[in-house]
């Protein structure tokens, strides 16, 4: 996972907005799924500092300024998320948090049933033109990240349900999804995009769930112990550039290629290292790099433990 306890989303509160200033705590029971839509895709669209943070300029640096002035930093704007995935002012894809989680937003607005603003912790993805399957890979991994996160911190169950409004509302859903259960306004996001690449919740939740449970199986071996995606993509920057965050892209160019290139998935494991100094391995797998790695993963690292093989 991307996110954790030290590495934590960047956050941009949005004091002045009419939401943080007026909405009140809630409990946890979800995330909820955002787009825009419309064709903007930097973050600086919606967010900037406060006029009175002490980390003002740092965070203009880091998002952009937004010379237009219609951020959602504002009394004015009767809307507010507890983030925003998109474009830094860099290019790079990332999440700014807006408002505190256990915040109730200003999203989804409401139906016969309710809201889901009463329990679901919110965010927006920023659209493109919805035709670039890049950036769509960017911030849907980036938003699967955020939620295994989320789910992690609040320990919900991204294929659970709650009863809720007199119905079984999903754990993870969109805005579509609170529409057609009675707790949202009339929206089709994200439901208007996602199918064009493949994904729908349904995806999103077997994705999240599978960051959560942090294995990497590939030909029924857990790779694992020597693979951390975020490690891989910083390490290799033209990995970075064409994958970014996308762990299931980052792992299947590592089962592909990567292994056979010696290069490097985690911190833990140095391949050109342990085939110099686990010599009888190397006798073994002599220039078959991916043996290194299957041995290491299936034996040698539960032989390191125990004492019975030298530490590399």
């Amino acid at each position: 996972m991307k996110y954790n306890d030290t590495n934590k989303p960047l956050v941009c509160m949005q004091t002045q907005s009419k939401c943080y200033k007026g909405t009140k705590k809630m409990k946890v029971l979800g995330i909820l799924w955002h787009s825009t839509g419309c064709n903007n895709p930097n973050i600086k669209r919606y967010v900037q500092p406060s006029d009175n943070a002490p980390d003002k300029d740092a965070m203009l640096k880091l998002i952009g300024k937004n010379t237009a002035h219609n951020d959602w930093n504002h009394t004015a704007v009767y809307a507010g998320l507890n983030a925003w995935i998109g474009k830094l002012a860099d290019g790079t894809v990332s999440t700014v948090q807006s408002m505190p989680w256990d915040f109730s937003p200003w999203g989804c607005g409401g139906g016969k049933r309710g809201s889901c603003n009463n329990g679901w912790i919110q965010f927006e993805i920023c659209e493109d033109g919805l035709t670039d399957p890049v950036y769509f890979n960017k911030v849907y991994q980036e938003a699967c990240e955020l939620t295994a996160y989320l789910c992690k911190l609040y320990n919900l169950n991204p294929n659970g349900k709650v009863r809720f409004g007199g119905v079984d509302v999903p754990v993870i859903l969109c805005h579509a999804d609170s529409y057609a259960l009675g707790l949202g306004s009339g929206h089709a996001d994200v439901l208007h995009w996602f199918p064009k690449f493949g994904k729908n919740m349904n995806t999103v939740r077997a994705d999240v769930a599978a960051l959560m449970e942090g294995s990497f199986m590939y030909k029924g071996v857990d790779y694992t112990p020597v693979f951390d995606p975020k490690y891989y993509a910083d390490k290799y920057d033209d990995l970075k550039a064409a994958f970014g965050y996308n762990s299931h892209a980052l792992f299947n160019h590592f089962t592909t290629y990567g292994m056979k290139e010696h290069r490097q998935g985690n911190a833990e494991f140095d391949p050109v290292r342990y085939r110099q100094v686990e010599t009888d391995v190397a006798d073994v797998y002599g220039d078959d790099w991916q043996g290194y790695y299957y041995h290491y993963v299936t034996t040698g690292r539960q032989e390191i433990a125990e004492g019975r093989r030298a530490p590399f």
